[in-house]
């Protein structure tokens, strides 16, 4: 039986061409990645994202068009599954209200499951500045993007 995981996660870019990055802490895993997760049985991609948006950042997203899609085999960190990841470019339908953290992993909150929010220019955004190979690749990509746009 082959077990496959599809996620799907927004690339929310601002005016200041920064994008949001999430520092997340389960059960003692430490790690950063774009807003978005697992797709639930019976949801579509956009669905998914849009719903993933209000769970984590507590606003609502317009798709704008979709940016990459896993190409690589790429197993989870957290399970023997194989992960498919789906990256859209999204803006917020209002405007964000969720507290900007400047430091990695800089948390409000204990207990098992954490998560904050911070700004990285893409100029400066970097492989190592998000965890899993999917994010690093979308990275990879995003400054190819803006260096021809620059």
């Amino acid at each position: 039986m082959y077990l496959f995981n599809v996620r799907v996660y927004g690339l929310l870019i601002n005016e200041n061409d920064q994008i949001l990055i999430s520092d997340e802490e389960e059960y003692g895993f430490r790690f950063s990645k774009f807003p978005g997760g697992g797709l639930e049985y019976g949801e579509g991609l956009i669905e998914g994202l849009k719903r993933e948006f209000v769970e984590e950042c507590e606003v609502e997203v317009e798709v704008l068009e979709h940016f990459y899609t896993t190409d690589f085999f790429c197993k989870s960190a957290f399970n023997d599954s194989q992960i498919i990841s789906v990256y859209y470019l999204v803006k917020p339908v209002n405007e964000l209200k969720l507290k900007f953290k400047d430091v990695i992993f800089d948390f409000d909150s204990e207990g098992d499951i954490r998560q904050a929010f911070r700004w990285r220019r893409i100029d400066e955004l970097e492989v190592a500045d998000v965890t899993f190979p999917t994010d690093q690749r979308v990275v990879e990509l995003l400054k190819e993007k803006w260096q021809k746009k620059a």
